[in-house]
């Protein structure tokens, strides 16, 4: 049985957990905008893509959702929405957006696995639910929006989380202090979500054929 170091749940500055809900956020407010939907559903979209996958994560945990008790997640939201709903479209048609995403994406899926481990959950289910803190909250609105979902597509996205959460769970279990492993698992995360989107690195698609 495997030796898990007992320790505190992972608190990130808060600069860095609001600006990676706000992206996310964000993101989500932006798909409603580009459908042509009301601002409330702006509002939902922000909301479920900011926060869903990290209340999954809290909710298997058995743990209250982590922005019930921030004063300032749900602010923040709003504003994303506000701010989505309020300025031009051609304003977000660049790529910078993607790339902040991917920071956000990097750094929660690192955080997940630091929480779900300090609650001595196994490594593998750790790993799995730092996966569901950064992805689950976009799939869930691609679901409700209609449209492909990242798990539909080959970029890499899942991958890239992966890599982050596996990488955390490596580095704690081997005793790298917890700040560090997150730091080098969100590096390591968000260097491979650059390279895919850069490079246009996508995962080869099933391609058997079944010959009679």
């Amino acid at each position: 049985m495997i030796d898990i170091p007992t320790q505190a749940a992972p608190v990130l500055p808060p600069f860095v957990d609001l600006g990676g809900t706000a992206v996310f956020a964000l993101s989500g407010a932006l798909l409603a905008a580009r459908l042509n939907q009301t601002f409330v559903t702006c509002a939902f979209f922000a909301l479920l893509t900011g926060v869903g996958g990290g209340s999954v994560r809290d909710a298997m945990l058995g743990v209250p959702a982590f922005w019930l008790r921030d004063f300032w997640v749900a602010p923040v939201i709003l504003i994303m929405a506000l701010i989505a709903w309020f300025t031009p479209r051609k304003w977000w048609d660049g790529k910078w957006l993607e790339w902040a995403d991917a920071v956000g994406l990097a750094i929660f899926c690192a955080l997940g696995t630091a929480k779900a481990l300090a609650f001595d959950v196994a490594p593998l289910a750790a790993i799995v639910l730092g996966i569901v803190t950064g992805c689950v909250g976009g799939i869930v609105r691609d679901v409700i929006a209609g449209v492909p979902s990242i798990l539909m597509r080959p970029e890499l996205y899942v991958t890239a989380a992966a890599l982050a959460a596996s990488l955390c769970a490596v580095l704690i279990l081997l005793g790298v202090p917890q700040g560090w492993s997150m730091g080098l698992a969100a590096l390591a995360g968000f260097a491979l979500r650059g390279a895919a989107m850069h490079w246009s690195i996508e995962l080869p698609a099933y391609s058997r054929e079944v010959k009679d």
